[in-house]
């Protein structure tokens, strides 16, 4: 099932004090990996979880993976383990690697947290 029907995003226009913000985008090079930066601030990546999702041109979005608060992750089947997310709490970043990069990688990258990613381990 797919994660991202299980409970709503937080709806920005409420939580307007929880912000993520991507960085280290561009255009990268076919074969190489390339690693993402979100930067959190509202709430502590230890105590919810972060997802990554992605939305190729003209398609819907994909769900990719999600660390949760607790440290542990998972990860969309589909994408055959190219990818990993890691975190470092005292910068308050989740970052996204994708190793192997390909055409089918191209997309915009967002980081979302939700409510419901609150998870005690």
């Amino acid at each position: 099932q797919d994660i991202l029907t299980l409970c709503p995003f937080f709806p920005t226009d409420v939580y307007s004090q929880i912000k993520l913000e991507e960085s280290d985008g561009g255009v990268k090079r076919p074969g190489e990996p390339f690693r993402l930066t979100c930067t959190v601030s509202g709430f502590s990546v230890t105590d919810y979880g972060v997802n990554w999702v992605r939305q190729p041109a003209g398609k819907s979005p994909q769900w990719m993976g999600v660390l949760w608060g607790g440290g542990s992750t998972d990860y969309n089947s589909a994408l055959g383990g190219r990818i990993s997310i890691t975190r470092e709490p005292a910068k308050s970043q989740v970052y996204l690697q994708v190793n192997s990069a390909g055409e089918a990688d191209s997309a915009i990258y967002y980081c979302r947290n939700r409510q419901c990613d609150r998870k005690t381990e």
